[in-house]
């Protein structure tokens, strides 16, 4: 019997085949690039081919678009009930979309315990699986459905991943660097990372929970995914707000500055420059300067338009503050801060 692998290998072949054929009789040579981006246009010529059907739902999956993946699942499964490629992508779509619902959570749970019948050594069926009952509440199966995995394969990453999710779901929301599952969920996590090395999201994430409990030691994790994904904004973004969190202006600055360069529309990286400005170094026109740099880009960062009009009034300008208060209520009538100078100028 194929394994899940080799099955999943096989129909892209036969997928790559039609698609190569298709280029080469309009005299082109097919490439790499052209069969990912092809997809979209091949199930539009095929569609009720069931390996195509499948690969443009998991190029749906990729692409964070699960009810695109979702309605390529269910056509992919309608279309032929005991291919076990088509159940997956069916079952994972229902259980990652976002509005999900535990009846759809439930009956992912039915197509991976089927999946999983037919190949017990699954692994990514086996999570996928393990999920489902954490997202119900029941982390004892989810657990023991994560072990299974890890007796298979000691080191596979996303058995770790979920694991530190398990613990951080079991720890509750305080950021108590004591509380035991706290502590599991950062040694899972670590595995992961042992792992795999160039693991970004995870860095991403331990770098939060230390950050969350007031240790300087994300800032580590932080630089490490910026290494791993240089131009990405998120990444950045969270290093330099470390930096400002430990009162590490000149460095908070100089990556929020290079934000501004990697992508000028990022409004947040101007905003936060004010911020410093204003707080930390107490120059306050440079930070007009930032947050009017920012509402110029986005006028509804309601933020921006307050500290603006905080920074009117330390410069009596009574008149200007008052406008830019308006301007924050605005576009937020709810926003408390903005609210209480309203009434302190009896706006």
């Amino acid at each position: 019997m194929f394994t899940f692998a080799v099955h999943c290998f096989i129909m892209r072949l036969f997928l790559f085949g039609i698609i190569g054929s298709l280029l080469i009789a309009c005299g082109e040579t097919p490439t790499k690039s052209k069969v990912v981006t092809d997809i979209d246009k091949l199930i539009k010529l095929y569609p009720d081919s069931v390996p195509v059907i499948i690969q443009h739902g998991q190029k749906m999956m990729e692409r964070y678009d699960y009810d695109a993946a979702l309605k390529d699942g269910a056509k992919a499964y309608r279309l032929q009930p005991n291919n076990l490629e088509a159940r997956y992508l069916y079952a994972d779509a229902l259980n990652n979309r976002a509005n999900r619902t535990p009846e759809d959570v439930t009956q992912a749970q039915t197509h991976f315990k089927y999946v999983i019948k037919k190949q017990p050594k699954n692994l990514e069926a086996l999570i996928d699986l393990a999920s489902t009952y954490s997202y119900l509440g029941d982390f004892e199966k989810s657990f023991q459905y994560i072990n299974t995995a890890l007796r298979i394969d000691k080191k596979y990453r996303d058995a770790y991943v979920l694991k530190g999710s398990n613990y951080m779901q079991l720890a509750g929301p305080k950021p108590d660097p004591n509380n035991t599952n706290r502590v599991l969920a950062k040694s899972s996590y670590q595995t992961a990372i042992d792992q795999d090395p160039e693991f970004f999201e995870a860095y991403i994430f331990l770098g939060s929970l230390y950050q969350e409990e007031k240790n300087e030691l994300c800032i580590e994790y932080f630089v490490t995914a910026t290494q791993i994904r240089p131009g990405n904004i998120d990444g950045l973004y969270n290093l330099a707000y470390a930096y400002q969190e430990f009162d590490r202006d000149e460095e908070a600055l100089a990556v929020y500055r290079q934000m501004a360069k990697k992508d000028p529309s990022f409004t947040p990286s101007l905003f936060q420059q004010g911020w410093i400005k204003q707080f930390h170094q107490k120059d306050i026109d440079s930070a007009m300067f930032f947050y009017n740099k920012c509402l110029q880009k986005e006028p509804r960062y309601v933020e921006a338009w307050h500290n603006l009009g905080m920074c009117y009034e330390l410069k009596k300008d009574n008149t200007s503050a008052i406008e830019a208060y308006k301007k924050a209520l605005k576009y937020n009538p709810d926003f408390e801060l903005s609210r209480e100078a309203a009434r302190k100028f009896k706006i």
